[in-house]
Formats: structure tokens, sequence, C-alpha cells
């Protein structure tokens, strides 16, 4: 290993040597345009062309000789130097932000950070890129010398991309670091040695990320869409330069974007799971339509561990996967049996999100901030300082059965035996015409313990409490109503980060403490209004001798209903 870092290091000093050329002469201008594919967002470009700029939660001022400047988090420090934010200042598209966007670069090209996240091959590849996708808006313009500056530092980025792979980085930011080497070598092409760096290496990081079924290895809606977003702009490249396509990317983007198309609810946005955020609908959409002409949506995703139920208008997504493998975990949650529901264009039931700021994002990775059971306050996983899942899950039992329209999802982890000695098992049931959702909740284990069932809202539904004890929810023009046995039902206050600041909304609560209960409701009693037995009592689960606690629940939708 010492060796092989020796050897990595020695490569990586003769890359940032300038113009060794071999006696070929550097192009003037790129010989093929690479184009960015993106929309800018222009507001954020006017914020930049005045002066400051926002990434990952954090707002600073920017300008000349900053790129190194110790107050920068390591968020923003990585969307700083990856220079996406070129598209932003194009979509302003005045001459404010082409100047605006030439001076950072020249800057740059003047005096580049020395830090290390600079020298990280996904951020390397993500800035040269960015340079070459926008080279018309900001450079195809300007003086002889800013272009020579520009193409021969282009050079020497490429040649560290090469020199650092196969990349160190396991995600989606490896795609990215081979996004920005095939860039080079489509600006390039008289530098062979690009594009055969490409070809080596791009085979083993698609298929070491992603899965059989086409999800990402992270398991995250949000990584989903930004690797296809990568393949898609190398897909872009290849066809303006007439290459074949490598098979694995081609393969990639036929599987992943079926994946991409299952995870979004019916306002097109993308489900709330692994630190995912709903993102513009208009965005994914443009990803897709990159990706793959086809419009097909994956039916069967049981490599990435999510099941997909679909009823008339009404929509469950429901995660029923271990948390990902070691190495790709640092943004993992521990929402194992979690699920969101819709309803046409309809967000009900969510997850919270998964924030932005560190401290959002550590606290919305708990079981709590997932409509899933809480047992006795803990998480169903357990995370490391380092952000790793240091405790997970060994086993999810999953069954899905068909008829006549219905779905039932027999569902069991076992992410609470270690810490609290239970099983815990999820019955789903979703009717034909998607009007009625049931649950069932079952603790399986040696005692009674205190839980909480978590059903949170989006903030766009109101709930109230009915004269019956039922919960009442308006959402729009829709009107459904909660019924649950088994537990204490109320409502309570929660928070959704499906977008880029955390926003109020509710939550409905079921809570079951044994030690508190005193002449409360069996929790073997019948099932919630409307409910039949059938549909809702577990298959396979319980053991002769093990103490058994249940929670029964409904979720009709009501014709018309007026809150009060």
């Amino acid at each position: 290993m010492p060796l092989k870092r020796l050897k990595r290091g020695a490569r990586l000093s003769l890359a940032r040597l300038p113009l060794l050329g071999g006696g070929r002469r550097l192009p003037p201008s790129p010989v093929h345009n690479v184009r960015d594919l993106w929309p800018g967002d222009p507001a954020a470009g006017a914020q930049l062309a005045r002066g400051s700029l926002t990434w990952a939660g954090y707002t600073h001022p920017v300008g000349p000789g900053m790129w190194d400047s110790p107050e920068f988090e390591p968020a923003f420090r990585e969307g700083l130097l990856g220079f996406r934010w070129l598209r932003d200042l194009r979509a302003v598209g005045t001459d404010a932000a082409r100047l605006k966007a030439r001076a950072l670069v020249d800057d740059w090209l003047h005096h580049p950070a020395q830090s290390p996240q600079a020298l990280e091959c996904g951020v390397i590849g993500a800035r040269v890129a960015a340079w070459l996708g926008h080279y018309d808006f900001f450079a195809a313009s300007a003086s002889d010398a800013f272009r020579q500056r520009l193409m021969a530092r282009i050079l020497v980025e490429g040649r560290t991309i090469a020199a650092l792979m196969p990349p160190e980085q396991h995600g989606w930011q490896a795609l990215a670091a081979l996004k920005g080497l095939l860039a080079v070598a489509v600006a390039m092409p008289e530098y062979t040695g690009f594009l055969a760096r490409y070809r080596r290496y791009i085979d083993s990081v698609v298929e070491s990320q992603i899965l059989p079924d086409g999800w990402h290895v992270e398991r995250s809606p949000e990584v989903q869409l930004r690797a296809l977003r990568e393949l898609a702009e190398m897909r872009a490249m290849m066809q303006a330069v007439q290459h074949a396509l490598p098979h694995s990317v081609a393969l990639a983007l036929d599987k992943m974007s079926p994946v991409l198309r299952a995870m979004r609810h019916g306002d097109g946005g993308l489900a709330l799971f692994n630190g995912s955020h709903e993102r513009s609908a208009a965005l994914v959409e443009m990803v897709l339509s990159q990706a793959t002409r086809t419009r097909v949506v994956a039916s069967s995703m049981p490599d990435g561990g999510f099941v997909r139920v679909q009823a008339g208008r009404s929509l469950m997504l429901v995660d029923v996967g271990v948390p990902a493998p070691a190495g790709h975990d640092r943004d993992a949650h521990a929402g194992t049996l979690a699920f969101e529901f819709s309803c046409a264009r309809q967000r009900l039931i969510v997850n919270c999100g998964g924030g932005v700021l560190p401290i959002w994002k550590e606290a919305l990775r708990q079981t709590a901030a997932h409509s899933v059971v809480v047992v006795e306050g803990m998480s169903s996983s357990e995370f490391g300082e380092d952000g790793s899942v240091r405790r997970r899950p060994t086993h999810v039992g999953v069954e899905h059965a068909v008829a006549e329209g219905a779905h039932w999802l027999n569902l069991s982890h076992d992410g609470y035996h270690a810490s609290a000695g239970v099983t815990y098992y999820r019955r789903l049931y979703l009717g034909g015409d998607g009007e009625i959702l049931r649950g069932e909740e079952m603790l399986e284990g040696e005692r009674e313990l205190a839980f909480v069932l978590r059903l949170h809202l989006h903030p766009s539904v109101t709930a109230v409490e009915g004269p019956d004890g039922s919960i009442l929810l308006e959402a729009g023009e829709q009107h459904w109503r909660f019924r649950a046995m088994g537990g204490t039902v109320g409502i309570e206050e929660s928070v959704y980060h499906g977008g880029p600041a955390p926003r109020r909304a509710l939550q409905i609560v079921v809570r079951v403490d044994p030690a508190a209960r005193a002449g409360g409701q069996d929790a073997t009693a019948p099932p919630a209004e409307g409910a039949d037995t059938h549909d809702v009592t577990l298959r396979g689960a319980g053991t002769p001798g093990r103490v058994r606690q249940v929670v029964r629940w409904a979720l009709r939708r009501e014709k018309l209903l007026l809150l009060a």
C-alpha cells in the first residue's frame, strides 16, 4: 500500500507540471464543444454577480484570492471549487455576469486553491467539465492570453485526474471525475491518453456502483439523480464526437432511468429516502430525457430494496432494504420499513427529508424522522462518529401479494433485536381503488416495550382531532380520516426538509407505553373501523411464548369532509 501511494504521488507531481506536451501543440480552444446540459438559477447567479455565493446551506462573499479561505465549511468549499455555479451566472446572461465568470476563472488560473479538497478527483472533474461546458459563455470572447492560460490549465487538470485513477472516492463523485476526464479528451482529442484512461476505468467504476436492478448502491433517489446526470453528460459528449458509448454506461442509463421514474411522486419530485430532497420536477424530467428516450417505470427493485405500490391514483413507496454497505453509507438513514404515500399530485405521508446543514442531516438520519415505528426512542440503525452505519438490520423480510388491484405487504426487520430484543413486523394494505390504506405494526420479543408509530405529514396537509378520536386530514381538495387502535393517538409538530430549508409540519403519532397503561385499550382489540381482519393480520409472525404488541390503523379517503 505505501508503494502504491508513492507511485500515485509521483504521477500526481508529474501531472501538475505545466505543459509537458511531448511536442504536441496546445489547441487555442476546445477542438469539440462540451455543452453543459442543465439550467442554472438566475437568482443565484445574480447574487454571485454581486459577490456572494450560497452553496450547501452556507453563504459567503467570494472574490479574488478567496479559494483557500479558512472560513469556508467543507461542503461550501467543495461547491466553490467545483465551479458548477458557472451555470447560474450563465442563466443571468448579462455581460456583467460573463465578466464575473471570467474574472473568477482567471483568478483561479493565477492563484489556484492548494487545499486537499481542490485535488479530489471528483472536484477536479466537476471543475474542468464546468470550464469546458461554459467555454462559449465566459472564454470564447476573451483575450488570446486568457484562453491560452485556460487551455493550459485544462490540460494540467486532465492529467491530474488521470494520475488519480482509479478514483479513491466510491460515490457518484467518481463518476464526476471520469466525466471531467472525458471532457478533456473531447476538447483535446490529440492527447489520446485521456480517452484511453477513461475507457480503462469507466466500466469498473460503473459496475461497482450500479446494482443489477438499476439502483445506485447508496440507495438514495438524490444520488440516483446525480449519478444519472453524470452518465447522461458522458453520453452527450460521446454523441458530440460520434464515439461509441461504453457498454457499461449505456446499460446503466437504461437500468437507472426506470428506477428514478419509480421514485417520483405524482408532483414529479423525488421521494425522501436516505438524504434525498424533492428536487425540481422539471430538472428530474430533463435528466431523464437526456438519459433515455423510453418512459419505463421500474416495477421491481429487489437489489435496491424498495417496493413501489400503485392503486388508483394513490402511490406508496416503501424502504424494504438494509442501509447501504460500508463505504457507501455516510448518508444512509435509519429508515428501514418507512414509507411515503401520495394521491395524485398531493403528498400525504412523508419522511422528513435530507437536510442541508450538518446538524439537520444528522438529526434527519434517525428513525424518528421517518414514517415508521420507533422503539424506546432508539433508531433501527446506529451511526458512528465518522458518519458510517455502525449497527444495522441484518435481515429484512418482504412479501408482496396482489389481488384484484389491492396490495398486501408483509414486512419485518431485526434492527431492534440487539438493542431491545424485539423483531418488528409491519403489514400494509392498499385497496384497489387507492382510497384505503391500512397498517398493522407489531413488536415481538421477551417483554413489553414503549414504542411510537410516527406518520409524518407533508406541510400542505392540515390535521385536526375529530370528536370520535379519529384524525381528520385536509390536503388541498382531498380529505382523509385516520383511525388507530392499540395506542394513544395524537397530533404533534414535525419538520419537513424536502427543500433547501426546513418547514414546519405535523405528524400523527400512536404511542404505546406499557408502564403508563392502566385500564387502557387492549392491543389485541379488533381492527380499526372499516378494516378487514384478513387484510391486516400478519401472516407467519408470532412465536408461542413471546410477547406481542400490536397497533392497527387505517387511513381512508372521505368524499366530503369539513374540518372544524
